[in-house]
């Protein structure tokens, strides 16, 4: 349970299990028949939301990982920059 925890938020849990249930029942209501495919095209749809839904945020951690490290580099230059721009001596011109 704990790695399933890792992919899914709490939300996505509950839709899953309830859209489980909800097949579970309207299998048990409604036997094998047409309906039931109805059913379980509606939990693929629920399914493949839910790992859209994942796949974003792992793609988003990523992005905001490359952002952070490419501010961390810019600040890095900003600095240095700034250092060298006040360790310049001054040339006093003779007038």
């Amino acid at each position: 349970m704990r790695e399933i925890r890792q992919h899914l938020d709490t939300a996505s849990l509950l839709v899953v299990l309830l859209t489980l249930l909800l097949f579970g029942i309207a299998l048990v209501e409604k036997g094998f028949t047409h309906d039931v495919l109805l059913e379980a095209g509606v939990f693929l749809v629920s399914v493949k939301l839910i790992m859209m839904a994942y796949k974003n945020g792992k793609q988003s951690a990523a992005v905001q990982s490359k952002l952070d490290r490419l501010l961390s580099v810019v600040e890095g230059l900003d600095g240095s920059m700034r250092n060298a721009g006040s360790s310049t001596p001054r040339s006093s011109s003779d007038g």
